[in-house]
């Protein structure tokens, strides 16, 4: 059963938890701009992936100092979507966008000039913090200005986005990387704010009016995750997408360590195997597409984290046993490719269960899948750079914790 239908946001809710009418829909122009907002802070949470073994020679660093600039970032991209969430039902969802997106542009070009490992690390949690805007406000315009199918079909092509986007971001870098160096890559990342700014301007107005916004903050928050918590279904379905999240950044992080140092891949290589797992992830969600016709997106998240949890087996046997190239490439594809069947339902059936408090159900969602990524990302990067053992472990530990999870879901 939902929970009761107390809400921490201003908007009101009808007896089945839907919103009333929110204004006019969003435009194509519109729609589009979000996408792109929901993809820039997954962009840059993996863009310069390729550029990690020559940064760490440039900066004399060691593996698990590397990997901290992007535990920094995700750790910034867990507080933003928990704070900048709810300061938009206060402040408006326009002039959040605005702020974050600016602050991720400056952020990216201190990136693109920093002189230390340090610095670097502290502008990467800076630039995730404010690109959380793009995620979690545009999930809330999303809500104000839609409804029904609308909504559903809105909340899905967004989830698919930020899926996607980390898994096709190293191609993009890959390609600077070789050409530019590394620090091109958060040259790039200050251009794609500055462009998503000018889309805000143009194609976002407010869709948040003076009179509907909230004073709650960040205490409603606390109070509406007290609430959405409460609701067991939910959790299961939020904790199986937090775990799934974290067999992906565990490859995220790892795999070029992997890859290159273990397997002997150049960057080149690298860069196209990634781009091989980015297909698989497509395939995985075009299948997943398809197969939502004939049935539940609750029985096809339970098929895609078993399938995760066996691939994951896989992986930790071949290294456990010394890695072999072919071994890994096929267990990672499919492994990455399950993630289809996995992420995007699991948000939506949670999502969907605490409608009357979607605005706090997605912050906690987003908040917790970036805050395990930052627990996991370090992880793997502490036993060194030359054995597979770590994120094949982590991969499958947080499989098994997914599929466990699912435990929790009651009558469905």
């Amino acid at each position: 059963m939902n929970p009761s239908s107390e809400t921490v946001s201003g908007a009101k809710t009808d007896h089945h938890g839907t919103h009333e009418q929110g204004g006019a829909g969003l435009s194509g122009a519109g729609v589009a701009s979000l996408c792109l907002l929901a993809a820039l802070a997954p962009l840059a949470v993996d863009m310069y992936l390729p550029g990690f073994t020559e940064f760490a020679e440039e900066f004399d660093a060691t593996a698990s100092a590397v990997q901290f600039t992007l535990t920094a970032f995700l750790i910034g991209m867990a507080l933003g979507n928990l704070i900048i969430g709810p300061l938009s039902d206060r402040l408006g969802r326009r002039s959040s966008m605005l702020v974050g997106t600016a602050v991720c542009a400056l952020a990216s070009i201190v990136c693109a000039i920093a002189p230390s490992v340090e610095l670097l690390a502290a502008s990467r949690f800076l630039q995730g913090f404010a690109g959380a805007a793009g995620i979690v406000v545009g999930r809330a315009v999303v809500s104000d200005r839609a409804q029904g199918m609308a909504a559903a079909k809105l909340f899905g092509l967004l989830v698919l986005v930020s899926a996607v986007a980390p898994i096709v971001a190293p191609l993009i870098g890959g390609g600077l990387v070789l050409s530019v160096g590394w620090r091109g890559v958060f040259w790039l990342l200050a251009l794609l704010s500055l462009l998503m700014l000018a889309a805000i301007v143009l194609f976002l107005p407010e869709s948040l009016p003076a009179g509907k916004r909230t004073a709650g903050g960040l205490g409603g928050l606390v109070r509406g995750i007290g609430v959405v918590l409460r609701d067991r279904t939910y959790l299961g379905y939020l904790l199986a997408h937090t775990f799934a999240f974290g067999v992906l950044f565990a490859y995220i992080s790892a795999s070029p360590f992997v890859m290159q140092k273990i397997h002997g891949l150049s960057t080149g290589w690298f860069t196209l195997l990634f781009a091989f797992n980015a297909v698989g992830i497509s395939l995985g969600n075009v299948v997943n597409q398809k197969m939502l016709q004939r049935t539940s997106p609750h029985r096809l998240l339970g098929i895609g984290l078993a399938l995760l949890v066996f691939w994951s087996a896989v992986l930790t046997v071949n290294a456990l046993a010394g890695p072999v190239l072919g071994v890994t490439v096929v267990a990672l594809w499919f492994g990455v490719a399950s993630l289809g069947l996995v992420l995007a339902n699991a948000a939506t059936l949670a999502l969907g269960q605490v409608r009357q408090a979607a605005g706090t159900g997605s912050a906690l969602l987003g908040a917790l899948q970036f805050l395990l990524a930052a627990v996991v990302a370090p992880i793997v990067g502490a036993w060194g750079e030359y054995t597979a053992v770590p994120m094949a472990v982590a991969m499958f530990v947080t499989a098994v914790l997914g599929l466990g999870s699912m435990a929790l879901v009651r009558n469905r």
